[in-house]
């Protein structure tokens, strides 16, 4: 039997290359298209324009990569500064809607200066009740704490526009966590509002982190832009009557608020306190008279001796455009951008 040569009929067909050039996909035994070639000729034109440009026009590039630079860093700055309002609570609003109190006008701030430990609302009027510094244990001495929280409840009640704000942090170590705002607040709760519950309580509030007279102001100066979404446009400061130079004369200049649209309401000491509290009253305005924030020397060490808590202080983050102020230390005032200066 002879034998052909060649492939029988059960081989497998001869392969064959297809004609032409190009790729050849060797799974589907298909041609592929070619990739087109890049053309290095349009590259290098593009890249020639160019120089050619920079060459015959040299200022004019160099204003349009710095008319670039400055528009990145504006663009840069402007991100910042909304990012770091809604962080803080909400962009500036005038109309304050998204703001607790937005139609709110007015800050009455009552000055805490002393903390309720009793457990019992009753014993309001008792020195008891009330931890005291050895210069407050005086007759009477709480009978005048009462009567800065009457009297605040009873601005407030009058001025359908005014926010009331106890002002005063966790100041004393022996008292336990409590702050002189809560303290005040609760009073006022206890004695129903001296009659004006449904007028007051919804626009009676705390500012807890103050550590004296200065933070009292500047601190609830910051909580009313948190509650309203604005600044103030009266302020009303109570205390004792003879602390009024020091607010309405010291700290308002500090805080660079108009005369005119700042009130203060005082009330007496007991009569056994008046003269030690007069002198050491001389004491604190000159100290004040040196240092005006309160950042430097004896001022300063008292503040970190009223936190015995170490509470962080979240101001000024409610109130981002006083940033430069809360920042500040020196003798003379403040002099950059104020809100109520506009």
């Amino acid at each position: 039997m002879s034998s052909q040569g060649g492939f029988g009929t059960g081989s497998p067909k001869s392969f064959r290359y297809p004609r032409g050039g190009g790729d050849f996909d060797l799974e589907s035994g298909s041609p592929r298209k070619g990739r087109k070639p890049k053309n290095p000729h349009l590259e290098t034109s593009i890249v020639m324009r160019i120089r050619y440009f920079y060459e015959a026009h040299p200022v004019a590039v160099a204003l349009l990569l710095l008319s670039f630079g400055l528009s990145v860093l504006i663009l840069l700055s402007v991100y910042e500064t909304r990012f770091r309002t809604m962080r803080s609570g909400g962009a500036w609003s005038s109309d304050g809607g998204e703001y607790p109190f937005p139609k709110l006008r007015n800050l009455v701030m009552v000055a805490g200066h002393s903390i309720y430990t009793s457990s019992r609302c009753g014993e309001t009027e008792s020195e008891n009740s009330w931890f005291l510094e050895p210069y407050q244990k005086h007759p009477g001495q709480a009978a005048t704490f009462l009567a800065h929280i009457k009297e605040g409840v009873g601005i407030v009640a009058r001025d359908e526009g005014a926010l009331l704000l106890f002002s005063g942090g966790e100041t004393r170590r022996d008292a336990g966590p409590r702050s002189e705002a809560q303290s005040y607040w609760a009073i006022a709760e206890s004695k129903g509002w001296f009659g004006n519950d449904e007028s007051v309580r919804s626009r009676a509030l705390t500012e807890e982190h103050a550590r004296d007279s200065f933070e009292n102001l500047l601190f609830s100066v910051c909580r009313f832009r948190e509650l309203t979404g604005r600044y103030p446009q009266n302020i009303t400061v109570v205390s004792y009557d003879f602390k009024e130079e020091r607010f309405a004369q010291l700290h308002r200049t500090a805080l660079g608020f108009p005369e005119g649209r700042f009130f203060f309401t005082g009330t007496p000491a007991t009569p056994s306190a008046r003269e030690a509290a007069l002198k050491g009253e001389a004491a604190v305005r000159s100290q004040f008279l040196e240092d005006p924030y309160g950042c430097l020397g004896s001022l300063h060490v008292k503040r970190l001796k009223r936190d015995p808590f170490h509470r962080t202080i979240p101001y000024p983050d409610g109130c981002p455009e006083l940033k430069g102020l809360f920042s500040y230390c020196g003798p003379v005032p403040y002099s950059g951008h104020l809100p109520w200066t506009e």
